[in-house]
């Protein structure tokens, strides 16, 4: 702030040194005036003296010598007299020269340079609590705060009943879908169509990395099974303990059911890449169950990799080839035809953290819930059937929204982009979103008879984020409202920096 306060004080310097130059430009010019009139006066005058000389054919010139000297004299006399009224006519204007002291030069450092700015400022009364009052007129001051709150500013969405029209149709209709064709994990067409979908992707991804899917085949196997007994001997880790006692009793309740979800490493996210990687440095395993987080000392686990960056990478690709294994469940529970316990939804163990609340008829607390509802079906894959809906959704308000902004709002293509940033969009998604949300909850909670576990497992939990999401931007908006928009700005300012830099471009060519 004290460096923006100093170059305020210099622009407000150079501004005073710049209007003593405008006004003594101005001066000169009079000057110049008063010079060019002088001048052509004594002109004038001249060629009235020898005009008179002519009449009367008295020379100067040595080839003829005044003839009548007593009229010369009468001529020289009056020639005095007309040089001395010349002579006492008003002076010229003088014109100061400017002096700033040389504020300035090649050889000056800033803190010198703001030094002098200081001196030359109380030397000529500029000094000023706000050196940034002084730098515009008050006709620019205004033209300035009306073009910031006319472009600059958070704006109020401008949204009429077509907009809201749209997004609530919208979510009505996304909300149906959701009741319909997702459901519980388990119970709906389109989580058996991402069930597929999963299986499918693990045995693409562990052909291509040497699994035969001809000859699984022909054991008569299952082969979905056979791929991820593949990819578990090719990815071992040392973090896969799956039951209480696996751990000498360190983590409570630890089962085949719900150890992907504790075991920190198996979640498909940055905190599962995160202690995937350490355990696997550390020959650990770090679990989270009831608000605690457990670690415990497993077999001694050998990276592969001659370097530590070499290492990283083998944790690293031993992480992911993991989690393609596990999201499709463990190959013994998917090889006896059941579904499998996948891998959880991203950041949702997070809520085992939470051991507060009491909720049900056991008064179960928040981590407990989120365990059981795990333990029914809720991964990963039944997030993404939640998120079908969802996107749809998203998809279906933008498309709305660039059709209307083009053809019925006259737009250019280039102020069509369905960003958030636009704030009727942002209102017609939250709106969307809203009534996505509605629908959802009203139908979990009639479904749910009461009982928390089966409420949740009809909760579609990517809809409410991304409700939560669009809320918090909403409310964001709302206080930000008619306050400086650094985005725009910052925006506004690339653009001129770019012009500027193309044209010195162009003209250095």
């Amino acid at each position: 702030m004290e460096e923006l306060d100093e170059k305020a004080s210099a622009s407000l310097v150079q501004k005073h040194q710049l209007g003593l130059a405008q006004s003594k430009t101005t001066e000169l010019d009079v000057a110049i005036d008063q010079v060019e009139a002088y001048e052509l006066e004594n002109s004038n005058l001249i060629e009235e003296l020898k005009k008179e000389l002519d009449d009367l054919g008295v020379t100067f010139d040595e080839n003829n010598p005044l003839s009548d000297l007593d009229e010369a004299d009468r001529l020289l006399i009056e020639l005095e007299l007309e040089m001395q009224e010349v002579v006492d006519q008003p002076k010229l204007n003088r014109v100061e020269m400017l002096n700033f002291n040389q504020i300035l030069d090649d050889e000056m450092s800033w803190d010198e340079y703001i030094s002098s700015v200081k001196e030359y400022s109380d030397k000529n009364s500029l000094t000023s609590a706000n050196p940034f009052d002084g730098l515009l007129t008050r006709s620019q001051e205004a033209d300035l705060r009306n073009r910031i709150q006319n472009e600059f500013t958070h704006k109020a969405p401008n949204c009429d009943k077509i907009d809201y029209a749209i997004a609530s149709t919208s979510g009505l209709i996304c909300g149906i879908i959701d009741v319909v064709f997702v459901g519980a994990p388990g119970e709906s067409p389109l989580g058996n169509a991402v069930d597929e979908f999963a299986n499918k992707s693990t045995e693409k991804f562990a052909n291509l990395l040497g699994w035969d899917a001809e000859k699984a085949g022909l054991k008569g196997s299952n082969t979905t099974a056979s791929a991820i007994g593949f990819l578990e001997g090719k990815f071992k880790v040392n973090y896969d303990q799956a039951t209480t006692a696996a751990v000498d009793g360190a983590v409570p309740n630890l089962s085949l059911k719900n150890h992907h979800l504790k075991s920190l490493g198996h979640s498909p996210d940055l905190i599962g890449l995160f202690f995937s990687v350490l355990n696997q440095f550390t020959s650990t395993s770090t679990f989270i169950s009831n608000g605690q987080l457990i670690t415990v000392d497993t077999e001694t686990n050998e990276l592969k990799g001659n370097n530590f960056v070499a290492k990283v990478f083998c944790g690293i690709a031993n992480w992911f080839g993991h989690i393609m294994s596990d999201w499709t469940g463990s190959s013994g529970t998917v090889g006896q035809g059941g579904r499998g316990m996948g891998v959880p939804i991203p950041f949702y163990n997070l809520l085992l953290g939470l051991n507060v609340g009491e909720f049900g008829e056991n008064k179960q607390s928040i981590a407990t819930v989120a365990t059981k509802v795990f333990e029914k079906g809720y991964d990963a894959r039944h997030g993404l059937t939640m998120a079908i809906p969802v996107v749809l959704n998203e998809l279906i308000i933008r498309f709305c929204w660039v059709i209307r902004a083009r053809f019925f709002d006259s737009k250019d293509w280039k102020d069509c982009i369905p960003s958030e940033s636009n704030p009727e969009l942002r209102r017609m998604l939250f709106v969307g979103q809203g009534a996505l949300c509605l629908v959802d909850g009203v139908d979990a909670v009639i479904r749910g008879g009461g009982e928390i576990v089966t409420t949740l497992l009809r909760t579609n939990l990517i809809a409410w984020a991304r409700f939560a999401h669009l809320s918090l931007k909403e409310l964001n908006a709302w206080a930000m409202q008619g306050k400086i928009d650094h985005v725009l700005i910052d925006k506004y300012l690339d653009q001129e920096f770019e012009k500027i830099l193309s044209t010195s471009y162009s003209r250095t060519r």
